[in-house]
């Protein structure tokens, strides 16, 4: 075990799931740094009643527990300025993990000034994406926080010494439906993401037993089900008619998605830090609300803007998966993104079958689209056909001049 560092921590607010390795972090900070732990665990739809882990908080001395419902904030505030970007990291990746940890990390801090607490400790191994998510949210927000990051300090190196140091203090160690160690799960309103076990060859195929939030594709209805989703200024706000609030309306659109095998995804995809990680997810209503948005925004943006968004799309997304939330770039392309978003208003319908999403219509009172303009029948002189003799003719004035020139 390491030894206490030389510059002394008095209080530390340590993002606490619960779980295995925060419950281990939690007694390795009171051993090690000898301060008091402020528990903050934040409710973002992960399906678990955090009442338990307040209760393993207190067993192991904690006085101040946070537990915060955070799923509406969540929502509004984090995934729907993330989905008016139509960001995908690597094209398909819909940055469930990533999306979270800035608002874990905004409260951390906020909770850090209310209890005037003087670090912020979190759960990230030292190898991953997300303790630089964590960090460059805290110190954008705190310059001065002492950050505490276990995984990077401590000899706990391994499951199986993470497992005796467990059994030495009495935390309990979790398995899965085989008496196994479970898989590395990461959940929230909008995904869950596994890692580990059999996932690590990224040859192997995942287990069906695995997946939590959806059915296979093989066995989801043999009927399909049509949805209408209506959206406001890029953002949607009902379902069926029914207008919803943010939380409620992404939770109604995983219950859809699940029963259709929507939203798996198998990925290997490029870490921060540098290497490769497999890693698969399930984003059912993240899915649906993705390819939603992107045919509403077919109907209203100007072309050149839907363009330059597509351009700007992949660059927001890693900003925001590399940890970038909080930075003057995002903030800048957020203000650009929501302007564009002025317009996109309108209902989408849907059809969902055997893990599709299929776009069946579309309409709005801001389109741009005129069947008038477009139709192939005689459109009364609003578009003359013989003006495109003269726009090719000039758009192949260069390649024509070279090809002259060079024969």
């Amino acid at each position: 075990m390491s030894t206490s560092p030389a510059a002394s921590v008095k209080k530390v607010v340590l993002a606490y799931s619960g779980g295995l390795d925060t419950s281990i972090i939690l007694k390795w900070l009171q051993d090690v740094y000898q301060c008091e732990v402020v528990a903050f665990a934040a409710d973002l739809g992960q399906g678990e009643e955090l009442d338990e882990a307040r209760v393993k908080a207190q067993k192991m001395g904690v006085r101040d527990i946070f537990i915060e419902d955070l799923k509406e904030e969540f929502v509004r505030d984090f995934v729907f300025p993330m989905y008016r970007a139509n960001a995908l990291y690597e094209g398909v990746y819909h940055l469930g993990t990533s999306i979270a940890r800035p608002l874990i990390a905004q409260k951390q801090i906020e909770i850090a000034r209310r209890t005037g607490a003087d670090a912020v400790a979190h759960g990230a191994t030292g190898k991953g994406n997300d303790q630089v998510r964590f960090e460059l949210a805290y110190y954008a927000l705190h310059p001065d926080i002492r950050v505490i990051a276990p995984w990077r300090e401590w000899d706990l190196t391994s499951r199986d010494k993470l497992f005796s140091y467990a059994e030495r203090h009495g935390i309990p160690v979790p398995t899965d439906k085989r008496g196994g160690t479970p898989y590395s799960m990461d959940r929230n309103l909008l995904h869950i993401s596994f890692e580990g076990k059999v996932l690590e060859d990224p040859w192997q195929e995942p287990d069906e037993e695995m997946f939590v939030l959806s059915v296979s594709p093989e066995q989801a209805p043999d009927r399909p089900q049509y949805v209408e989703i209506e959206f406001v200024r890029g953002d949607a706000v009902a379902i069926d008619g029914t207008s919803l609030s943010p939380a409620q309306l992404l939770t109604r659109l995983n219950q859809l998605g699940g029963a259709h095998g929507i939203g798996r995804i198998d990925l290997v995809e490029n870490r921060y830090v540098g290497m490769k990680s497999r890693g698969v997810y399930e984003t059912p209503g993240g899915t649906i609300l993705g390819v939603a948005h992107r045919a509403i925004e077919s109907l209203t943006l100007d072309r050149e803007v839907a363009h330059l968004k597509d351009e700007l799309s992949p660059r927001y997304a890693a900003l925001i998966y590399n940890g970038y939330w909080f930075s003057p770039e995002r903030k800048l392309l957020q203000t650009m993104i929501d302007a564009s978003q002025e317009f996109v208003s309108g209902t989408v319908r849907l059809k969902l079958y055997k893990g599709n999403v299929i776009v069946v219509g579309r309409k709005s009172s801001q389109t741009l689209f005129s069947p008038a303009i477009a139709t192939f029948d005689d459109d009364h002189g609003s578009y003359r056909q013989s003006d495109a003799d003269g726009f090719i003719k000039l758009n192949a004035l260069r390649m024509r001049i070279a090809a002259l020139l060079r024969h």
